[in-house]
């Protein structure tokens, strides 16, 4: 590999040229190695945010970050891989029983989550309120329950692109999270190297999410399928709704009995909605849409994978969950429509209940978040619960009641028609 320095890179970057391969392989390989210092890797990071990469230079980036470290390979398994990751939102607890849904229909789904950080909750936080439940599985253990269950949630190993775990620490405290090639390289980087066969983007867009103009959200949505394309992986995008939570909670125990709702062929329409559109999605990639994933939802198989995930990683998938030491109800101030849910609101009310964390190492409750009452378009009374507040620590109330002040509308009668749950399809 032929050798450069930081600064030329730095100056390439910052003076609005393309970096060539083998400027770009070099500059990640020396960071993960600790060759290249975080100030120059922030600087970097900061050229790229403003002055961007062509497609070929973001391949490449990410190609790089993947080389960093293992690849998983899934093709000893008798079915086929498909996996799917969101952008992140509030009460986005899809993942919960999506994966078991998907592999009620013959398709093994790999999921390797995160944990949350600031409003927008971690899909393995939201499992480890389930007693005995485990995130930590070697790679051999990951593969046995992919064969025997077809489906595992659990903590991605150290071993997958160890250049974007100190790239994305970095981005976090400089400011850079918001550039596309590194969000994009980021993501598709753990995903091409876990070693799945489809992949579904789940790109949220609106005021709980990291997106929250279109344009911006589609731009995104369309680097990482082309990512996904050039590494040989089927890859599909839905931008989806994030003006509004999904469901009725935000939380860690109660997104997991609200899961739990819908593989028992119940819960609210919107979470059930964007569950199956994403499983058809899945299925459809992975080569096998002779399957309904509806009616595995109907006739409980979904159910019955759900309990065997939760017991293979040591769970009690019948144990009752943590609730939380003390709660406050918030009345509707008026009668009427409610015409607006602001998700950001609504998850910075959860984050400070104590259901996330503000820094990495931070503690979560199990049993902290909100539930709300009615979703836009439903009638509400004065006086009436419109949200219920969970935490162990009771001076947090205060804070969480001023996020949710301007949070929400009430009006007279509903306006216009509802913003569907799917914005667009990017393939």
């Amino acid at each position: 590999m032929s050798t450069h320095d930081a600064i030329e890179v730095i100056s390439a970057k910052r003076d609005k040229h393309a970096l060539t391969d083998s400027q770009i392989d070099w500059v990640v390989d020396a960071y993960t190695r600790g060759d290249v210092a975080d100030e120059q890797m922030s600087a970097l990071a900061m050229a790229i945010l403003l002055n961007g990469m062509d497609r070929r230079e973001i391949a490449r980036w990410t190609g790089a970050m993947i080389a960093s470290g293992e690849r998983m390979d899934f093709s000893s398994l008798s079915r086929p891989t498909a996996d799917k990751h969101s952008t992140g939102g509030v009460g986005d607890k899809i993942t919960l029983p999506l994966a078991p849904l998907v592999a009620a229909c013959g398709v093994a789904v790999p999921q390797l989550s995160g944990r949350g950080l600031g409003h927008t909750g971690g899909t393995l936080d939201k499992m480890e309120a389930i007693p005995g439940w485990r995130a930590d599985l070697s790679n051999a253990e990951m593969l046995a329950q992919l064969e025997s269950v077809g489906a595992v949630i659990c903590a991605a190993g150290d071993g997958l692109a160890p250049a974007d775990k100190k790239l994305y620490a970095l981005r976090d405290v400089t400011g850079t999270v918001e550039a596309i090639p590194l969000i994009s390289s980021s993501i598709m980087s753990k995903k091409i190297a876990e070693g799945t066969g489809a992949l579904v983007l789940d790109v949220k867009v609106g005021s709980g999410a990291f997106m929250k103009d279109l344009d911006r959200a589609r731009e995104l949505a369309e680097t990482m399928v082309g990512l996904g394309k050039d590494a040989g992986v089927a890859t599909v995008a839905l931008l989806t709704n994030m003006e509004t939570p999904l469901g009725y909670t935000a939380g860690n125990a109660i997104e997991v009995a609200e899961s739990v709702d819908v593989l028992s062929g119940g819960g609210p329409a919107d979470v059930v909605e964007l569950t199956v559109a994403l499983a058809r999605e899945m299925l459809a990639a992975a080569g096998r849409d002779d399957v309904d994933p509806a009616d595995k939802l109907a006739d409980g198989s979904a159910m019955d994978v759900w309990k065997a995930m939760i017991r293979a990683q040591d769970g009690d998938p019948d144990a009752p969950l943590p609730v939380a030491k003390e709660s406050e109800v918030i009345p509707a101030p008026s009668t009427g429509v409610l015409t607006r849910l602001d998700a950001m609101a609504v998850g910075l009310a959860a984050w400070r209940l104590g259901a996330g964390r503000a820094r990495k190492e931070d503690p979560v409750q199990e049993g902290a978040g909100v539930i709300w009452h009615a979703r836009p378009g439903d009638s509400v009374t004065a006086g009436e619960p419109l949200f219920t507040l969970l935490t162990d620590t009771p001076e947090r109330f205060e804070r969480a009641r001023e996020s949710l002040e301007g949070g929400y509308d009430i009006a007279m009668s509903a306006i216009g028609e509802p913003t569907p749950v799917i914005l667009d399809r990017i393939a």
